[in-house]
């Protein structure tokens, strides 16, 4: 059976255009969404991958529809693939049925991994780079020279390790974390 599945991005968008291409393409149920491609509760897409049977053909009038990026389509596709499901992408001439649409997919699934690499590569490098240059990655601290030394006076003067975090603008277990002696001290 043929399942189609539509969507747009906003609620003034229409489906028409989609709806009429799956019905022509002979879609005998069509399942929608009203909403970004970003959000990953997509209740018409769920509810058209639970009606998904073994031999069944998932149809989308364009890949897009379906996810935002590469990776999301072939983890999707090779997810339909292990349960016998087949996909079709109208305007982009994708049929998983046809050797040379599965063929598509794999190479598809392959840009995608050395793409991860790739980003993993350049990540590492970039990282590498920066520590030659004596920078650490990371949030900056919130606990300067400055305020260590100010804690430190503020504690001895015997001012309550919770007072001494307010005044600071930080939290008491962070003021712990740097000042281990102000935990005995409360």
């Amino acid at each position: 059976m043929l399942i189609g599945y539509a969507r747009v991005s906003t609620n003034d968008q229409s489906l028409q255009l989609q709806l009429d291409a799956l019905k022509k393409a002979g879609c005998k149920r069509i399942f929608t969404d009203k909403l970004s491609g970003a959000h990953k509760n997509r209740p018409g897409l769920d509810e058209t991958l639970s009606h998904l049977r073994a031999e069944d053909t998932l149809v989308v009038w364009k890949l897009d529809r379906l996810g935002r990026t590469v990776k999301g389509l072939v983890d999707l596709v090779a997810q339909l693939d292990a349960e016998k499901i087949n996909f079709r992408s109208l305007t982009d001439g994708i049929d998983t049925t046809t050797a040379a649409g599965r063929f598509f997919f794999h190479v598809m699934a392959s840009l995608a991994q050395m793409e991860r690499e790739l980003t993993q590569e350049r990540t590492k490098a970039g990282l590498a780079s920066a520590r030659k240059l004596g920078r650490i990655g990371g949030r900056k601290r919130t606990m300067t020279d400055s305020k260590i030394k100010s804690a430190k006076k503020l504690l001895a003067t015997g001012m309550p390790p919770r007072e001494v975090a307010r005044d600071l603008g930080i939290s008491v277990p962070t003021l712990y974390r740097w000042i281990p002696a102000a935990a005995s001290a409360d």
